[in-house]
C-alpha cells in the first residue's frame, strides 16, 4: 500500500503540513507555477477562441518528473495550493500534467495551516474548480494580449524595454494625474483668528473665530470658495481690522455650552489592502515586503512542543468575516485579560469587505490562528518584522471584539462686539475601550484637524463673561493634494474596484521597477518616462486604459468565477474594442518627446526630454541640425535641473575624447564627451582593488533597479565578485592591505569596518583616528 500524495506550493508550507498528516502521507512542493503562457511568443490562439498554448515554465521540468514519480505509487492525490485563483490555476495545471482525469486526484483548501484546520481540509476533499481556474486563465490571457501587443508599440515611439500592463498602466495613470493636479493648483491664502480667553480670570483656554455676521469663517477655501453662507478672510488687511474690533471689545460672553458624549468604533481585522496600507504607514515598508512577511506568519513558524504552526490565516483577502469560533476565542481572552467592562454584549460585525466592487467572501479576514498566542508569547520565536507584523493582526484583531472609546466633547461658543462668534472644542477620553489594545494611524484620519480637540476646557458657563487675553491672526495657504504613497494608492485603487488582493503588491513593485514611478520620500511621483508612456497609453487606447474600463473587467472576471459569464465571451468583448485601436495605434510614427521651457544653450531652441537605453535625458529639439544633449533630474518640486557634466581626466579608449561622468538611472558612470559620435561608456571604480583573490579589477559602484546601493567588480563578467558592504580609502591598520570594507547591514544600517586580507575587524574611530584615513572610497 502507497502513500498519499499532498501537493502544496511552497517546501516551508509542505514541510508544516508534513508534521500534522504524519507517515501515510507524503508532502511535495510545486514550487509555485509549473506552467504558464511562453515567455517569447503570444501563446494565445486569437483564432481559436482565444486558446492558450502552456508551456513547463524554464527550470520547473525537474519538479514536474519528481512530482509524477511521487504521483505513480500514490493511493490518492490531494492537490493543497492556496485557495484562491492562482492556487485553483496551479492545481489545474498540476492536475494537467499528472493527468487530469485521474480519479485519485483531490483539492483541499484551507484558510489556515494548523493542525485541525489542515485535517478538517483532508476529511472533506472537493473536485477542481473550474470557474475559478478559468477566471484566471482569462485574466492571463487578458494580461498578455494587453502585454504583448501594446509593449512593441512603446518600444519604437519611446525606448525598448518598456512594458504596458492592463492594470499596472492605469495605476501610473492615476499617479500622474495626481502629479498633473498638484503642478496645476493654485495656492489660496486665507486668515484664521485665534484669540486666547481667561475664564475666572486664571483659566486660560484659546478659541478660533467662528462666525462673522452669522457667517461661517471659511477654513476650507478649495471647498467653501464662492458660498453665500460663508466668510472667507482673504488677506491681512481684513483679519487685521477684524482684530482690531476684536481687541476692542476686551471680553467676550459665553453664548452656548454643549457637552456630548462621542463613540469611536472598533475597526474590523485586516483585510489584505488595509494590512498593507498601515504596515506601510508604521513601517515604512512596501507592499510586496508585507507579503513576504505575512506569506511567511501563514506558512508557519516554528513553535516549541508545537512544531511548524501557521500563526495567521490566509493573506490574501478581501472579506472581514470571522469564524465564530475565533469570535468565541477572542471573547473569551478579553474578558480574562482585560475584563467585562471592555467585552461587548454581543460580538461586534462588520460589513463583509472592502467598499466598492465584489468581496470575494471564500476566505476570512486575517487574524491569528490562536489568539492565545500573544505577541509577547510568540516574541522569542519570530524576527524583528515578522513580530511587528504578527503583533499589528493580532491587536487589530482582538481591538475589533472590544468595546468602543469614550470621549466627552465640549463645544463652547462665545459671542462677542455683537458681530463675532467664537469657538472651542475640546475634547477627553472617558474609557479606552479598543484603544487599550489598538491605535489607529492618523493618515486615514488626517494627521491631526487643527480644532484644539483632545484637550480640557474650563468649567464654563452659559451667560459667563470672559476676559479676552489675546487676539491674533494667523495666515494660511491651501495645500495640493499630497502625492499617492504605495498606501494611498492601494485605497484608491481598491475603493475604484481594481485589482485583487493577490495583485496589490505586484502592482507596486511593478510600476516602480520599471521606472514609471519613484518613491520620493515615502511618496510616489512619476517620473518622465511615466508620463510619456501614460500620455501615449491614452491617446492611443482611451476606451482600455481607463480606470472604469478596468474596473470594469475586474467585475467580469469575478462573475466567470461564479460561473455567470462565459471566459471565451468576456475575452471576446474586450478583443473587439482593443483590436481596432491596436491597428490605429500601429500607425503613428515618430518618437515620443516631451516638451520643456529650458533652452537649448547651444542654439536657443527648446529642450525635449528624450530616452535611450541609458534612461531619460534632455535633447535639442532643433536635432539633427543641433545635437546638443544634458543630463538632468527632477527637483522635489517637479522642476527640471541640469546636472553639469564633470571632468574627470580620463581619456576615452576608443576616440581620444575627455571622458565625463553623468549620472544614470542605476547611479553614475563614465560617459565619452563625443556622444553620440562615440558613445562608449565606461563603469566608475572607487580605487579599491576587487577582494577576489587573483584579480586585477577594482570594485565599481551600482545601484539594483530597486536604487540599492553595491559594489561589484570591474572585470564583471569574468569576475562576479559584489558585495553590499562599503569599501574604504586606506590601507589596514593590522596588515596594511588596501581591502577595507565598512558592513552594510540589511535595510541600510552602517555598521564597523572590516580588512577582507586578514579578517580583521575595527571600529570606524579606529579607522577614521588611524594613519589609513576612514573616508568612503569616492568614485572618480
Amino acid at each position: 500500500m502507497g502513500k498519499n500524495l499532498v501537493i502544496v506550493e511552497s517546501p516551508a508550507k509542505a514541510k508544516t503540513l508534513e508534521r500534522y498528516l504524519g507517515k501515510d502521507y507524503s508532502v511535495k512542493a510545486s514550487m509555485g507555477h509549473v506552467i504558464d503562457l511562453p515567455v517569447k511568443e503570444l501563446g494565445v490562439d486569437l483564432e481559436n477562441e482565444f486558446k492558450p498554448t502552456y508551456q513547463v515554465i524554464r527550470g520547473k521540468s525537474k519538479v514536474i518528473s519528481e512530482l509524477k514519480k511521487a504521483a505513480r505509487d500514490a493511493d490518492e492525490i490531494f492537490l493543497a495550493p492556496d485557495p484562491d485563483r492562482e492556487g485553483e490555476a496551479i492545481a489545474w495545471h498540476l492536475a494537467s500534467v499528472l493527468s487530469k482525469d485521474d480519479k485519485r486526484i483531490h483539492r483541499v483548501m484551507f484558510n489556515e495551516i494548523t493542525r485541525n484546520a489542515v485535517l478538517e481540509a483532508m476529511d472533506h476533499p472537493q473536485k477542481l474548480n473550474r470557474s475559478l481556474f478559468e477566471a484566471q486563465q482569462a485574466r492571463r490571457i487578458l494580461d498578455r494580449l494587453v502585454g504583448y501587443k501594446i509593449s512593441p508599440l512603446l518600444w519604437k515611439r519611446v525606448r525598448s524595454g518598456l512594458s504596458a500592463g492592463r492594470v499596472q498602466s492605469v495605476a501610473v495613470r492615476i499617479v500622474c494625474e495626481r502629479e498633473e493636479e498638484i503642478r496645476r493648483y493654485q495656492q489660496k491664502e486665507y486668515w484664521s483668528i485665534l484669540a486666547g480667553l481667561l475664564s475666572g480670570g486664571k483659566n486660560r483656554f484659546e478659541a478660533k473665530l467662528w462666525t462673522v455676521d452669522g457667517k461661517r469663517v471659511v477654513t476650507r477655501p478649495d471647498e467653501e470658495a464662492g458660498r453665500d453662507d460663508r466668510f472667507w478672510i482673504t488677506d491681512q488687511e481684513l483679519a487685521d481690522s477684524l482684530a482690531v474690533q476684536l481687541r476692542g471689545a476686551g471680553q467676550g460672553r459665553v453664548a452656548e455650552v454643549e457637552r456630548k458624549q462621542k463613540k469611536r468604533n472598533p475597526q474590523p481585522p485586516f483585510i489584505t489592502s488595509t494590512m498593507q496600507r498601515e504596515a506601510a504607514v508604521r513601517f515604512g515598508w512596501p507592499a510586496r515586503k508585507t507579503m513576504q512577511v505575512a506569506q511567511g506568519l501563514y506558512e508557519g513558524i516554528e513553535l516549541r512542543g508545537e512544531g511548524a504552526t501557521g500563526l495567521i490565516t490566509y493573506m490574501r483577502t478581501d472579506s472581514a468575516r470571522v469564524a465564530e469560533s475565533a469570535i468565541g476565542q477572542v471573547r473569551g481572552l478579553i474578558k480574562q485579560e482585560y475584563g467585562d467592562k471592555y467585552l461587548p454584549d454581543r460580538p461586534n460585525r462588520f460589513s463583509k469587505g472592502k467598499k466598492g466592487g465584489k468581496v470575494q467572501d471564500a476566505h476570512e479576514a486575517i487574524r491569528p490562528t490562536g489568539v492565545n498566542r500573544t505577541p509577547d508569547a510568540m516574541k522569542r520565536y519570530l524576527n524583528a518584522d515578522q513580530q511587528k507584523l504578527y503583533t499589528l493582526v493580532w491587536s487589530r484583531f482582538v481591538a475589533s471584539q472590544m468595546k468602543p472609546a469614550v470621549y466627552d466633547q465640549t463645544t463652547i461658543d462665545i459671542e462677542a462686539a455683537g458681530r463675532f462668534v467664537l469657538r472651542a472644542t475640546g475634547s477627553v477620553m472617558k474609557f479606552p475601550g479598543f484603544t487599550r489594545v489598538y491605535t489607529e494611524n492618523l493618515e486615514k484620519k488626517g494627521a491631526g484637524n487643527g480644532n484644539g480637540e483632545d484637550r480640557l476646557l474650563p468649567e464654563v458657563e452659559a451667560g459667563e463673561v470672559l476676559g479676552m487675553e489675546t487676539i491674533e491672526p494667523r495666515r494660511h495657504f491651501t495645500q495640493p493634494p499630497p502625492r499617492f504613497t504605495e498606501s494611498l494608492l492601494i485605497r484608491e485603487l481598491e475603493s475604484n474596484g481594481i485589482g485583487r488582493p493577490s495583485t496589490y503588491a505586484s502592482i507596486m513593485s511593478t510600476i516602480t521597477d520599471k521606472g514609471y514611478v519613484q518613491r520620493l520620500k515615502g511618496s510616489l511621483r512619476p517620473t518622465d518616462l511615466g508620463f510619456a508612456v501614460t500620455a501615449l497609453l491614452v491617446d492611443r487606447f482611451p476606451g482600455i486604459l481607463n480606470v472604469q474600463f478596468t474596473a470594469r473587467m475586474e467585475n467580469l472576471l469575478d462573475e466567470v468565477e461564479e460561473g455567470r459569464k462565459d471566459w471565451h465571451k468576456l475575452l471576446e468583448e474586450f478583443y473587439g474594442d482593443f483590436e481596432p485601436a491596436l491597428e490605429n495605434a500601429k500607425k503613428q510614427r515618430g518618437k515620443v518627446v516631451v516638451e520643456t521651457d529650458v533652452d537649448c544653450d547651444k542654439c536657443g531652441s527648446k529642450m525635449v526630454i528624450r530616452w535611450s537605453k541609458h534612461g531619460a535625458f534632455l535633447g535639442c529639439s532643433s536635432w539633427p541640425e543641433c545635437k546638443n544633449i544634458k543630463q538632468y533630474e527632477r527637483g522635489d518640486d517637479g522642476e527640471i535641473r541640469i546636472i553639469e557634466e564633470q571632468a574627470t581626466g580620463i581619456e576615452c579608449d576608443k576616440c581620444g575624447s575627455p571622458m565625463i561622468k553623468k549620472q544614470g538611472r542605476y547611479g553614475p558612470f563614465l560617459a565619452c564627451s563625443n556622444y553620440p559620435a562615440c558613445s562608449n561608456i565606461k563603469p566608475l571604480t572607487t580605487g579599491v582593488k576587487c577582494a577576489r583573490e587573483g584579480c586585477d579589477g577594482e570594485l565599481v559602484q551600482k545601484k539594483t533597479r530597486r536604487g540599492k546601493t553595491f559594489f561589484s567588480c570591474s572585470n564583471y563578467p569574468d569576475c562576479d565578485y559584489a558585495t553590499w558592504d562599503r569599501p574604504l580609502a586606506g590601507a589596514c591598520p593590522s596588515c596594511g592591505a588596501k581591502s577595507l570594507f565598512q558592513k552594510i547591514f540589511r535595510g541600510g544600517r552602517s555598521g564597523g569596518a572590516y580588512c577582507e586580507s586578514c579578517k580583521g575587524k575595527f571600529s570606524m574611530e579606529e579607522i577614521e583616528g588611524g594613519e589609513s584615513g576612514g573616508d568612503v572610497a569616492q568614485s572618480a
